[in-house]
């Protein structure tokens, strides 16, 4: 790899045209799996974002380039490819800045239009999610990354599509750009885990603002340590050991993150699940033994059968009990009756002249799922709607190429998900949701509905 970057300072700015036909190749390679897997929320982002809403999703997002920037096929080209362009050369500071800040120019210039496209295209991406084969596909995907990340074997770039990216940049500001951006493709196999998480997530925002400071904020994670180091001059710790145990980790969540996915075609393994307190408890205490023994800490050529056997048991025991503190943290301690039945909810409300609550929600839908958690398991709602003799409705659009989802969508013109429908009880609508909406603006809504 070293070798290939020293390539880059023989080269002319003249070959552009040959590094962007590269380029578009080798995003179209990366992307496909990303169409395959959005659609769902996934892991940290989100947390982020209930509680500090698009400051959050930027940290999370910055954090996630940060952590990228830390694995082992990425913290080895900081130190050769700032000198690579010219930093280290410089014969000021503020050049040397100025070429760092051409360089993560460039990895913005890569990543956020990708981004944005993910939120642009959100209700493709879960469509997706309703085919089971889809949903296996994904989990193979993602079992692999996660072999991948324990040692099983190297995940590359092929050399040739390696070799035709460093065929062009050069020193200089716009070599600098460039190589930023094809520094953002040649480490996308430790960059591809994080990445992918925070496509499905945007995915399911559908929101361009978003995605658009979620890739910024995600380009300037992954730059800022070429940025320190290219403006500094500073020497970075070597890589060693403690690189393999980032490896590690990233295993661990890529494995939860798996069977995440594989519960939307296999419900029943997220069954033992409870959201209450003491089983949040024991995941978390499961987790902690699994660190204990060596998930993360031991590496596989540090001894016998012992420390093998100790580090798998570990990574069992981690990625078991992180899938079911996730899905446990995501189950709502309480909610409204549900019919499930749209045609008898109906019929009912229309027979005994009472006001309907339809909730459209799928698997794949992240705000559907939110808003069960915070907004229809809340007891100022429930007993709102109790009082007010709602008849609540849930219809599983999971599989929307069911004709009879189809057509019940079609009855209440549902476009896209969420959606939740309002009736009173002449039959009338009265108010119409398509995003998540907190329990104020739910109570709000349903206010003097009879």
């Amino acid at each position: 790899m070293n070798a290939t970057l020293r390539t880059l300072t023989r080269r002319s700015s003249s070959r552009l045209s040959s590094l962007a036909v590269a380029l578009l190749i080798a995003l179209a390679v990366a992307m496909v799996p990303a169409v395959a897997r959005a659609g769902e929320e996934p892991n940290v982002f989100t947390s982020f974002i209930k509680s500090w809403g698009l400051l959050g999703g930027a940290i999370g997002a910055f954090i996630g380039g940060l952590g990228a920037s830390l694995m082992p096929c990425t913290y080895p080209m900081i130190a050769i490819t700032v000198s690579v362009f010219g930093a280290r050369e410089a014969k000021s500071r503020k050049e040397a800045m100025l070429l760092s800040t051409a360089f993560v120019l460039g990895l913005v210039t890569l990543f956020t239009p990708m981004i944005v496209g993910a939120a642009l295209s959100g209700n493709v991406f879960g469509t997706a999610l309703a085919n089971k084969w889809v949903i296996f596909g994904i989990y193979a995907f993602f079992m692999a990354m996660a072999a991948s990340m324990f040692g099983a074997f190297d995940l590359t770039l092929p050399d040739a599509v390696t070799q035709r990216l460093a065929a062009a940049g050069g020193i200089g500001y716009r070599g600098a750009f460039v190589l930023g951006m094809v520094c953002g493709i040649m480490g996308a196999p430790c960059t591809g885990p994080v990445l992918l998480s925070i496509l499905t997530w945007i995915a399911q925002t559908r929101s361009v603002v978003m995605g658009t400071v979620v890739g910024l904020s995600f380009s300037l994670g992954l730059g800022m340590l070429f940025w320190v180091v290219g403006t500094f001059a500073v020497g970075l710790p070597k890589g060693g050991k403690w690189m393999l145990g980032i490896k590690s980790a990233a295993g661990i969540v890529m494995v939860v993150l798996a069977h995440y996915y594989l519960k939307n075609a296999v419900p029943a393994i997220a069954l033992p699940a409870r959201p209450d307190t003491l089983f949040l408890a024991i995941c978390a205490a499961i987790v902690a033994v699994g660190l204990v023994l060596g998930a993360v800490h031991l590496y596989w050529d540090d001894g016998g059968v012992v420390v093998k056997a100790r580090k798998a048991l570990g990574i069992v025991l981690c990625s078991a009990g992180g899938f079911f503190f996730v899905i446990g943290w995501q189950t709502p301690k309480g909610s409204l009756t549900w019919e499930h039945s749209e045609e008898l909810a109906s019929a009912k409300a229309k027979t005994e002249k009472r006001p309907m609550l339809v909730d459209f929600t799928a698997e794949w839908c992240g705000a559907c799922k939110e808003l069960a958690k915070e907004t229809f398991s809340d007891p100022r709602v429930m007993e709102k709607a109790v009082a007010a003799n709602f008849v609540a409705v849930k219809v599983d659009a999971t599989n929307d190429e069911d004709p009879q989802v189809d057509a019940v969508k079609g009855k209440y013109k549902v476009v896209g998900l969420p959606t939740v429908v309002i009736y009173d009880s002449n039959g009338m609508e009265r108010k119409r949701f398509n995003e998540f909406v907190g329990p104020e603006s739910f109570l709000a809504a349903i206010e003097g509905v009879q």
